[in-house]
């Protein structure tokens, strides 16, 4: 009985003592003053990736920008003329995430416009020059209408699709690297006659496309 009483008292004592090392670690993560690294405006993407042609920059109202709370965003639709194929491209980059300033997740904002998600997944996508990203796919629906969406997070060079990982690589940059700058990346494609499989053959074109130059815009 001592014996073991002895082991559960170490064993606790060296929970207990992780514990305070990595609270220690936090606290002194998020009381340093935080490296804010340049990045290149977002509306400087090139309007013309490959076939894809810029056609819109669609501005986000007051409202949407306050409670987004991005530091720098880029709304814009993409047209391959040649085939008539549509994208939108959607960034959200965040320079620091230490003031409450976060990337809001699309599957909470879907529901809310009156968007109903009929497919939810991860899935791989193959880019060039890179291991292939992991990301969110939904399609939704919305009377008549469909989409496709795909989303992920985005620091450096890494790319995320769970928003929990992200979280956590929140906490483990800032105390590795001394910064919290991320990005929300979003495509959406729209699936016309039911056809989730053309859509997602376009979305994936397009993400092969822009994901090299996008990345250009994100802080090494």
């Amino acid at each position: 009985m001592p014996k073991l009483f002895s082991f559960l008292h170490r064993r606790q004592a060296v929970i207990l003592t992780a514990v305070l090392l990595a609270q220690a670690a936090l606290l002194f993560g998020f009381q340093r003053t935080e490296i804010i690294p340049d990045h290149k405006e977002l509306r400087q993407l090139a309007p013309v990736l490959g076939a894809w042609a810029g056609s819109k920059d669609i501005t986000l109202d007051k409202e949407t920008l306050d409670v987004l709370r991005a530091d720098d965003t880029l709304n814009r639709n993409y047209v391959d003329f040649s085939t008539q194929r549509s994208a939108n491209l959607f960034v959200a980059f965040f320079s620091s995430q230490r003031a409450g300033q976060a990337p809001h997740s699309p599957k909470n904002c879907l529901p809310g416009s009156g968007w109903t998600p009929s497919v939810s997944d991860i899935i791989n996508v193959d880019v060039p020059g890179r291991d292939a990203l992991e990301v969110n796919r939904y399609i939704v629906q919305k009377g008549e209408s469909q989409s496709l969406v795909i989303y992920w997070y985005q620091s450096r060079d890494r790319v995320v699709a769970s928003e929990y990982k992200a979280k956590y690589f929140v906490v483990a940059d800032a105390l590795r690297y001394n910064r919290t700058d991320t990005a929300l990346v979003r495509v959406v494609v729209p699936v016309i006659g039911g056809n989730s499989d053309r859509a997602m053959a376009t979305a994936t074109d397009f993400i092969r496309t822009v994901y090299g130059p996008l990345r250009q815009h994100f802080p090494s």
